[in-house]
């Protein structure tokens, strides 16, 4: 019997601004990643990772590149981090990203990172 191929997470690399210890310091402060690998001094790249998702940070101050990249990230409880993400300020939060129920069936919310990337995280309704 033959296995499939089956495609695992997703790892983005992502511009992270000129100041890689200010976009580290927001994905460990506000979203409560971890960095896991740093490379080059001073730091041109850097990996953060929370649960699953795992970011490659890399050193590029396009802002125009920055605010044309955009993820979403499947997220178990995302009611939960949306309040935890309100707790530490919120300031992260998209303007026009609160948490709602989208009509394609996800609950979601997007927040924008130090770059100016931004990151939607989402769950699927639960249907009765």
């Amino acid at each position: 019997m033959s296995k499939s191929p089956r495609l695992g997470n997703i790892s983005p690399i992502i511009p992270a601004g000129n100041d890689m210890e200010k976009a580290i310091a927001f994905y460990e402060d506000q979203l409560g990643f971890i960095t896991i690998h740093k490379e080059g001094d001073p730091v041109t790249m850097a990996i953060v990772k929370r649960d699953s998702a795992e970011i490659f940070l890399q050193k590029n101050d396009d802002r125009h590149l920055a605010e044309w990249t955009t993820f979403r990230i499947h997220v178990e409880h995302v009611d939960r981090l949306y309040e935890e993400l309100q707790a530490k300020g919120g300031e992260m939060i998209h303007p026009n990203g609160k948490l709602e129920m989208k009509s394609w069936g996800t609950r979601e919310f997007a927040i924008l990172d130090s770059a100016g990337i931004c990151i939607t995280f989402y769950e699927f309704s639960k249907r009765t």
